[in-house]
């Protein structure tokens, strides 16, 4: 009886560890995302009305999704299990939204020549793009294995990684690297990923398989921006988005 009270007590404390991790890493990078836009707004000169309607409605939209994720995570750590799945519907519907906010914002950017001076218009396009629909599809996955928690939590955590390349974009020295500002930005995305990798190393003693699967996706994603990014059907179509 003992030994069954020590071994559910254990099981107890890895689970409360467990989530606690996931709201800090959550933390994290909400504060990424905030520092970043921070800083560019530091060090830029436009004005916060001087920019386009849809970028106003993109920031709402994509912060309260960090802001949600951020939530999501204190309530588990709380033990407001309901709570956190009423406020998951409100989650998919902002996920979905992201989507094809995230792909119209881009194309906008592009017609409307606001894309960063280090990035080739082919490169921007297809990083943006891949990185939302990547996005879009490990939160799909996520949301679909709810009931999973195991898995649940890591694909959500693997997803939101995966929309930070805007805040990473702007903390890093994106004109000083050049061509190698794509690969920075995944290498900077990658340490988060590494991160619950090595937490679960030591928790669990094995990688959790969601973390290779949302990490396959952040390969992918962003090893098609160079190859897709250059091709001649990627160039044509921003030279008319640009035109």
């Amino acid at each position: 009886m003992t030994t069954a009270n020590i071994t559910r007590a254990t099981l107890q404390d890895g689970l409360a560890s467990e989530r606690l991790f996931f709201l800090v890493m959550a933390t994290v990078i909400a504060a990424t995302v905030i520092f970043g836009f921070t800083v560019n707004a530091a060090r830029t000169h436009w004005t916060f009305f001087s920019l386009p309607w849809h970028v106003h409605l993109h920031a709402v939209v994509f912060s309260s999704w960090i802001m949600l994720y951020v939530v999501q995570n204190w309530l588990i750590v709380r033990g407001s299990v309901a709570r956190h799945r009423q406020l998951g519907m409100t989650g998919a519907g902002i996920a979905a939204v992201m989507v094809v906010l995230g792909i119209v914002t881009t194309v906008m950017a592009i017609e409307e020549h606001r894309v960063p001076p280090f990035f080739p218009p082919g490169v921007f396009l297809v990083l943006d793009v891949a990185g939302v629909i990547g996005f879009g599809v490990i939160t799909a996955w996520a949301i679909a294995l709810r009931r999973q928690a195991a898995w649940h939590k890591r694909l959500m955590l693997c997803g939101t990684i995966l929309v930070m390349p805007p805040a990473l974009g702007r903390i890093l020295p994106m004109p000083l690297l050049g061509a190698f500002g794509p690969l920075a930005v995944f290498a900077s995305m990658a340490v988060f990923v590494i991160a619950g990798m090595i937490y679960d190393l030591r928790l669990r003693g094995r990688i959790h398989p969601a973390y290779y699967w949302g990490g396959g996706v952040l390969v992918v994603t962003n090893g098609l921006v160079g190859p897709l990014g250059f091709s001649p059907p990627v160039l044509r179509l921003a030279e008319r988005l640009t035109a």
